[in-house]
């Protein structure tokens, strides 16, 4: 059931209140913006998008239970914004989010180049930023991350072209080795 992203709400922002966990987040109030948060009768809000960018977070440990206080749909949720935080890898608790098209992940700790891999599994994530992280000086980064992810349109905040898809595909050819298949003789 995909939702409708014309009508966008304003982002559910909690960037800049210095949280260290994800339960902070239901005794904090969100920023407001230029236009009213809606919310449900429920009194959780209507929003698709949460920003929790320019916090103290290392973890997202409950991160699941408190969208669910938070969001009237969080099976909606579009847009997540964990720039500038402290996390050290990807959290597997996003890749629950099937309607995710945009994830910032920029100025973080991600150490490791293959986490990225946990991504493959949203439908329609379109815009990822991971620039700022360790992962961003190993070789191949930019390359590894398209030939992974190739249905994102926008990575570190710039355009994919053709030219970059066909640079990905080539890199993947000369570096990554395909899985063996295994036969086993004696399954006859």
């Amino acid at each position: 059931d995909y939702m409708n992203t014309s009508v966008q709400e304003p982002p559910l922002d909690y960037s800049f209140r210095s949280i260290h966990v994800t339960q902070d987040l239901l005794s904090e109030e969100p920023r407001t913006g230029l236009r009213p948060l809606r919310h449900a009768k429920s009194g959780k809000s209507m929003s698709q998008s949460l920003w929790l960018n320019n916090n103290v977070l290392n973890d997202l440990r409950g991160f699941n239970h408190v969208v669910s206080q938070l969001l009237e749909h969080p099976e909606n949720l579009a847009w997540i914004d964990l720039s500038f935080n402290d996390l050290t890898s990807i959290d597997p608790v996003l890749t629950t989010f099937f309607n995710l098209s945009v994830l910032y992940l920029h100025g973080n700790s991600i150490q490791r180049l293959g986490e990225v891999n946990k991504l493959a599994v949203l439908p329609r994530l379109r815009s990822l930023t991971l620039h700022g992280n360790p992962i961003e000086e190993e070789k191949g980064y930019r390359q590894y991350v398209l030939c992974t992810l190739p249905r994102i349109t926008t990575f570190d905040f710039s355009g994919v072209t053709k030219a970059d898809r066909t640079t990905a595909e080539v890199w993947k050819r000369m570096n990554i080795k395909p899985k063996k298949v295994w036969i086993k003789h004696n399954a006859l």
